[in-house]
C-alpha cells in the first residue's frame, strides 16, 4: 500500500507496524500452542525457585525474544511454513479504519489528477515507491532489467516532465505492469492479466499496490525455502542462546522439564525392578542417559494433555506431538482390528488380492473422527464389525470359501467391539509393538539404519514409516537445540538417583 496511506493510517509509526507485521506468525504459532495447552500453573506443579520480580521493559524483551525464537523454530521444523498476507477481520475497528483512511488516499490523488493542469505530486511519490520496489525483486543476475527500471522510472526525469506537462502516466503503468509480470511467481499471471485489463489511472495504480503486496509474500517465501537448507546450524544456535537467555531471566523455566525426566527415570526403574521380581534379567542399559532421553520422548506419545503440563523445552511442539500422538492411537486401533480380522479368517483370505487393503480402507474411513468430541469409539467399532463381516462373506463367496456362519461373524464382532477398551489384549500388544518401534528407530537414527517392522504392522507400514520419520526429525533436531540442557538434567538426576541406591 502506498507510503502516504499507511502514513495516514499509522501516524507515520511504520517501524512498529513492520515489527508487528513480523511477529504475527510467531504469535499465532503461541496462540495455538495456548489454545491446546492447560496453564502450567495449574495440576502438579513442581517447587519453582522464590519469584523475583522483573520490570516491565525485561518483561516485553523476553517475551519477545520467546517469540522469535517460536517464529524461528517454526521455519526449520514445519517445512510448509509459509507467510501469508494478513487479513483483518471483516467488520473490525481497525479494518474500517484502514479502508477509510486508503479511499480517502486514493480519493485526493484522482483529485489532483482531475485538475487543470493536473498535479502530479502524490502520483510521483506512488511511482518512487512502486520503483523501490521492483528493485527490491531484482536478484544479482537482473542487471537488464534493473537498467530498464532505471531508465524507465528515471524520477528526475519524471519530475521535469510533470513539470512541462509532458508526463505520461498511463505508458508508465504499462511497463510497471510488464515488468511486474516478469518478475512475479507464475501463480500471479492471473492477477498480471487482470492488471492489463484496468484502463483508468488510480484503479490501475491502486490494483498495482495489492498485487506488488502479494508479490512481496511470494518473495519472502521463496527466500524462506532457498535458505532453509543452510540455516540449520544457525537455528540451532539461535533457539539455544534465545532459551539460555530466557532461563537466565526465569530461573525456574526447566522445573518441568526436570520433572519429565524424573518421571522417566522412575518408570523406567521399576520396569527394571518388576521385571527382575518376575525372574527376567534386568537391562541395566535402560538407565543410560540416552536411553532415558529416549523413553522421554516416547512418554509424550502417551501424555495427558489436559492435567500435565508439557516439559518447556518441547512446549513449541505440543501441537506436532499431540497430532503424532493421536496418529499413534489411531494406527493402534486399526491394525488391532486387522489383525483380529486375520486371526479370525485364518488362511482363507491371505491370498487374496486387495482384500485387506480394502479392509482397511474400511476402517479408516470410520476411524477418521476418533477424536472429535461427538466421535463414539463402540458405535464406530461396532459398525466396523457389521461392514466387515459383509465385506468378508461376500469375498470368500466370490473366491469359493465358505461363508462366516452366524458364530464366527458374532466372534469377529464381539472381538472388534472389545477393542474399545484400553486394557484390551489385542489392542495393548499392538500399542506396544508401535511405540517399540518408534523407539527403535530413535535408537537406530545413529546408524541409519531403520528397525525391523514387528509383526501384526504390515497393514500400516507406510503410515507408520511415515510417523517414524516425522517423530524421529522432531527428536533429534530437539536434541540439538536443547542436548546441553538435558545433559546437565539427565546427570544430576542419575548421579542423585545412584547416591540413593548406595545409601539405601
Amino acid at each position: 500500500m502506498p507510503k502516504e496511506a499507511d502514513h495516514l493510517e499509522d501516524g507515520g509509526d511504520k517501524e512498529s507496524k513492520e515489527e508487528q507485521r513480523q511477529e504475527a506468525p510467531g504469535e499465532s504459532v503461541r496462540k495455538r500452542v495456548r489454545a491446546n495447552t492447560p496453564s502450567p500453573h495449574r495440576g502438579n506443579t513442581p517447587q519453582a525457585s522464590p519469584p523475583r520480580f522483573v520490570s516491565v521493559e525485561e518483561l516485553m524483551e523476553t517475551a519477545k525474544g520467546v517469540t522469535n525464537m517460536a517464529l524461528a523454530h517454526e521455519i526449520m521444523v514445519n517445512q510448509a511454513f509459509q507467510i501469508k498476507p494478513t487479513e483483518l477481520p471483516e467488520g473490525s475497528l481497525e479494518r474500517r479504519v484502514k479502508e477509510i483512511m486508503h479511499k480517502a488516499f486514493w480519493d485526493c490523488l484522482e483529485a489532483q489528477l482531475k485538475e487543470d493542469p493536473p498535479s502530479y505530486g502524490h502520483a510521483i511519490k506512488l511511482l518512487a515507491e512502486i520503483k523501490e520496489t521492483l528493485v527490491s525483486f531484482l536478484l544479482p543476475g537482473h542487471g537488464r532489467l534493473r537498467s530498464q527500471i532505471e531508465e524507465v522510472l528515471d524520477l528526475p526525469l519524471i519530475q521535469q516532465q510533470a513539470e512541462n506537462g509532458a508526463l505520461d502516466i498511463g505508458r508508465l503503468s504499462q511497463f510497471i505492469v510488464w515488468m511486474m509480470g516478469s518478475l512475479c511467481a507464475p501463480s500471479r499471471d492471473e492477477d498480471i492479466q487482470k492488471l492489463k485489463q484496468i484502463t483508468e489511472i488510480v484503479p490501475l495504480l491502486k490494483a498495482i499496490f495489492s498485487v506488488l503486496d502479494l508479490m512481496k509474500v511470494d518473495m519472502a517465501n521463496f527466500a524462506l525455502s532457498s535458505i532453509r537448507p543452510h540455516l540449520m546450524q544457525q537455528s540451532v544456535e539461535y533457539e539455544r542462546n534465545k532459551f539460555q537467555e530466557f532461563l537466565e531471566k526465569q530461573p525456574n523455566a526447566l522445573d518441568f522439564t526436570e520433572k519429565w525426566l524424573e518421571d522417566t527415570v522412575k518408570c523406567l526403574k521399576d520396569s527394571t525392578a518388576a521385571a527382575a521380581a518376575g525372574g527376567a534379567t534386568s537391562d541395566c542399559s535402560s538407565l543410560h542417559p540416552l536411553s532415558v532421553h529416549n523413553h522421554a520422548y516416547l512418554r509424550l506419545l502417551r501424555w495427558d494433555h489436559t492435567s500435565d503440563p508439557f516439559p518447556e523445552t518441547v512446549l513449541m511442539d505440543q501441537v506436532r506431538f499431540q497430532e503424532m500422538q493421536q496418529e499413534v492411537e489411531r494406527l493402534v486401533l486399526l491394525s488391532s482390528v486387522l489383525l483380529i480380522v486375520y486371526t479370525t479368517t485364518g488362511e482363507a483370505i491371505s491370498g487374496l488380492p486387495g482384500l485387506m487393503e480394502t479392509l482397511k480402507n474400511t476402517v479408516n474411513i470410520l476411524l477418521a473422527d476418533m477424536h472429535s468430541p461427538s466421535f463414539s469409539a463402540q458405535e464406530a467399532l461396532a459398525t466396523i464389525g457389521e461392514k466387515l463381516c459383509v465385506e468378508l462373506s461376500q469375498c470368500l463367496s466370490q473366491h469359493g470359501y465358505s461363508p462366516f456362519s452366524a458364530d464366527r461373524t458374532s466372534t469377529l464382532r464381539g472381538q472388534i467391539s472389545a477393542t474399545v477398551q484400553p486394557d484390551n489384549t489385542v489392542r495393548m500388544l499392538m500399542e506396544t509393538r508401535v511405540h517399540s518401534y518408534l523407539l527403535a528407530s530413535l535408537e537406530s537414527s545413529q546408524h541409519k539404519t531403520p528397525p525391523p517392522l514387528p509383526g501384526g504392522l504390515v497393514p500400516v507400514s507406510k503410515e507408520l514409516k511415515e510417523l517414524t520419520v516425522r517423530f524421529s526429525r522432531l527428536v533429534n533436531f530437539n536434541k540439538l537445540v536443547f542436548s546441553p540442557f538435558y545433559q546437565k538434567t539427565l546427570q544430576k538426576i542419575l548421579t542423585s538417583g545412584e547416591s540413593s541406591s548406595t545409601a539405601t
